[in-house]
């Protein structure tokens, strides 16, 4: 006889709830941290005598590769998804999106996608790389279908276990 695994009842959270992908927030924060703290370290330990030292041009040029890597590992970490009573807020690398509720007509995770896509009214999609199965799959299935429950009860979504 097949093994079936039993459905867990998705319940409907509270509102306002953010996701987010923490881990790999935590993990993107605190290597772009390293990365800054080593490149200063190293700019302030360079020579400052000898036949080659370091002026102060290339202990800022290090320094600010340092705030570079820092900067962009810092916009890896952004996206996320706010839902609140009046719709949701889509913030991806560089964009942000507002929604109201009867604008999501559905939330998709499908196995093998990077994140959360959202079927539109307007017959687009917009991505939703705040929930994204990356490093917390199990994390992200939740996520995805909290946020399914909260777009079927305020809005107009489908049911669509995707």
């Amino acid at each position: 006889m097949p093994s079936v695994t039993p459905v867990t009842p998705v319940t409907t959270p509270a509102l306002p709830v953010v996701f987010r992908p923490v881990r790999t927030r935590v993990v993107l924060l605190s290597v772009g941290t390293l990365v800054l703290g080593v490149f200063t370290v190293l700019a302030l330990l360079m020579p400052h005598g000898g036949a080659r030292p370091w002026g102060a041009g290339d202990r800022l040029t290090l320094v600010a590769a340092g705030a570079l890597v820092f900067a962009v590992l810092a916009l890896l970490s952004r996206p996320k998804v706010v839902a609140d009573q009046g719709g949701v807020t889509v913030v991806n690398l560089t964009t942000r999106r507002r929604l109201a509720w009867a604008e999501v007509v559905r939330v998709n995770l499908r196995p093998g996608d990077p994140w959360v896509q959202l079927d539109l009214a307007d017959g687009t999609s917009l991505a939703a790389m705040g929930i994204q199965p990356g490093i917390g799959r199990e994390r992200a299935v939740r996520d995805a279908a909290s946020l399914r429950a909260l777009a079927e009860v305020y809005g107009t979504g489908e049911s669509a276990a995707r």
